[in-house]
């Protein structure tokens, strides 16, 4: 994995570019666009952790964070994790996904964690390979149409 990977607040002066970051066009149905993830984070300014996901000066992806968030909505079961991730067309397979992962990873851990939950949508063009070869466990959940995995960070 290249050393030059770092992540990047957005800032009003990179949102045209965060903005303007898309994935392949045949995994669009796949994620939500990073404009939709940056709404989802201003109506949920102390959950969500929106981050650019540099290689050098570079942008080749978008990663949004969740911490602490009321999951079944009950009041018993807080999870952090992964909630958006879009990696640039043209950018895949470089280890920039795995790179985001641990990078969340890290920042859980950071605050007190111990596990990593993400969704994915299921089928043979979603990512469920990229999930699972990190060491994501589906759970047996769902969340509307999605997989819900865990990564057990101890």
């Amino acid at each position: 994995m290249p050393t030059s990977l770092r992540l990047q607040e957005i800032t009003p002066a990179n949102f045209e570019t965060a903005i303007s970051l898309r994935v392949r066009p045949d995994q669009e149905h796949l994620v939500a666009p990073v404009v939709k993830s940056l709404a989802e984070a201003y109506v949920h300014p102390d959950t969500a952790w929106p981050r650019l996901i540099c290689d050098g000066d570079e942008v080749v992806g978008f990663l949004m964070a969740f911490f602490d968030i009321d999951w079944t909505g009950k009041g018993t079961d807080f999870r952090s994790g992964l909630w958006r991730l879009n990696i640039a067309d043209g950018k895949q397979g470089r280890g920039y996904g795995r790179f985001a992962v641990q990078s969340v990873a890290d920042e859980i851990r950071r605050r007190g964690g111990t596990r990593l939950t993400t969704t994915w949508h299921p089928g043979t063009d979603g990512p469920a390979d990229f999930y699972l070869a990190l060491g994501f466990q589906p759970t047996g959940e769902t969340s509307g149409d999605e997989t819900v995995g865990t990564l057990d960070l101890t």
